[in-house]
């Protein structure tokens, strides 16, 4: 029961909180004990209250996610973990995650409280909203990187790596919305019922323009940001950024993958070399001029 209830946590989808370390790096506070351990504490806390979220989704959707052809697998729709069983590991890990952020810093305690209870109306009415869906997801991920930037107490990150953020968020939801419509065809509505609001050509119009938002918002940042080397040297990270956003293009357009980008991150071994190489080059830039 605990094996499987430890499942519905969705523990690979946990590498998005990884956002939170964003504001530690950006900051060159990467080295400072002190904020490398509130971030490492407040990373566990927000996979803690992800998991509660995950477990409200799963049982909100239990009847659709036994129509879907890979959900159907996931504890609570197979019927490993019962509705009641999934009720009680909900409220003890909400206790449990939001008097500890609370305890760890009120104002990402005050993050984690919003972080839940936008997922709830998520769950609950806002992911049946077109265009709102995806976001609510986008709003998600701000929300993560701004529990790192309170926990950091940074006066320095910049508001383009919030914008930044908000298009990377939106090009990752709607390349799982367009691949999920593709995959499921005609029966995308009885699993999900807002993919009936969507269209692949529209999708495709979505995600060229987040495409290049992301990329001219990152680029902005790394010549226009405050406290930044002034050579300019941050702007040798943005190949890595246009790579990975490629990458994951081709990854769904011809591989026919991408409706779960945490299982793409953690599988597609060229996307995951060019993270790798971008976070090298960030942290030399930023640590050595």
């Amino acid at each position: 029961m605990l094996t499987a209830i430890f499942k519905s946590l969705r523990p690979k989808q946990w590498t998005k909180n990884g956002l939170i370390f964003t504001a530690l790096v950006f900051d060159l506070k990467i080295f400072q004990p002190i904020p490398f351990i509130k971030i490492c504490i407040g990373f566990v806390l927000l996979c803690l209250i992800s998991g509660t979220v995950y477990l409200i989704n799963d049982i909100v959707d239990v009847e659709k996610d036994r129509q879907h052809p890979t959900k159907k697998n996931r504890p609570i729709a197979a019927g490993m973990v019962s509705v009641k069983a999934a009720m009680i590991a909900m409220f003890v890990l909400a206790i449990i995650s939001i008097s500890a952020s609370l305890l760890l810093n009120i104002y990402f305690g005050v993050i984690v409280v919003a972080y839940l209870l936008l997922q709830i109306a998520y769950s609950f009415k806002l992911k049946n909203i077109v265009i709102i869906d995806v976001l609510t997801i986008a709003a998600g991920f701000v929300l993560r990187v701004a529990g790192g930037v309170v926990l950091v107490e940074t006066a320095r990150f910049s508001p383009w790596l919030y914008v930044f953020t908000v298009f990377g968020a939106l090009f990752l939801g709607l390349g799982k919305r367009r691949q999920e419509l593709a995959m499921l065809k005609g029966k995308a509505p009885s699993t999900r019922s807002i993919l009936n609001e969507y269209n692949l050509p529209l999708l495709d119009e979505m995600m060229a323009i987040v495409t290049a938002g992301t990329v001219m918002t990152y680029a902005f940042y790394t010549f226009s940001a405050p406290n930044l080397p002034d050579n300019h040297a941050m702007m040798l990270t943005i190949p890595f950024v246009v790579y990975g956003i490629f990458r994951y293009l081709y990854v769904i357009h011809v591989q026919g993958n991408g409706g779960a980008p945490d299982e793409v991150f953690l599988t597609d071994r060229p996307l995951q070399t060019s993270i790798v190489l971008f976070g090298l080059a960030v942290v030399t830039i930023l640590y050595s001029f």
